[in-house]
């Protein structure tokens, strides 16, 4: 029985050294400061600045990588949860996004925030400053409603008409 615990445990050891040489991207891509939801909204300095500690690692081209995304398996995790993150919503390709997008994003924003399911748990607690105080919360949730009205009101009849035609506002 002991042999076989010294077995799986070098095992597991030969394992968790071996996929370190497992090479992980963690270059970001390049970013067009034209096109990114800072430069283009404009909000105020304290928006501003509680987007960049809270959001922008996860969802932009700004990611800067912790000590412990260097080791798998744990960068593997990280790497994909940032891909994923980027995917849903990604503020350094704003200017890219049409406007039914804009106001869905801008609508899960606001809807994200205000219910605390962003910024997510796992990274608020390895992250002090992306933990956001409800007076926080509720300047960022303010914050994304008026820019969800100021964007449906950009909207081109074609515009608004895609948007009905597929589910409405958030879908």
């Amino acid at each position: 029985m002991k042999r076989n615990r010294r077995v799986v445990f070098i095992a597991l050891a030969v394992l968790l050294v071996g996929i370190q040489i497992i090479p992980v991207d963690r270059v970001n891509p390049p970013a067009d400061p034209a096109q990114d939801y800072i430069n283009i909204a404009k909000p105020p300095t304290a928006v501003a600045s509680i987007l960049k500690e809270a959001c922008y690692d996860c969802h932009s081209h700004s990611t800067t990588y912790p000590w412990y995304a260097y080791i798998a398996p744990v960068s593997f995790w990280i790497k994909g949860h940032i891909n994923d993150g980027r995917r849903h919503m990604n503020f350094a390709t704003w200017g890219t996004y049409e406007g039914g997008r804009k106001v869905r994003k801008l609508g899960e924003c606001g809807e994200e925030i205000e219910s605390k399911g962003m910024p997510e748990n796992f990274y608020t607690w390895m992250h002090a400053s992306a933990r956001l105080t409800d007076a926080q919360r509720e300047e960022l949730t303010t914050w994304f409603k008026s820019e969800e009205e100021k964007a449906m009101a950009q909207l081109t009849p074609e515009e608004l008409k895609k948007m009905k035609e597929h589910g409405g506002e958030h879908h």
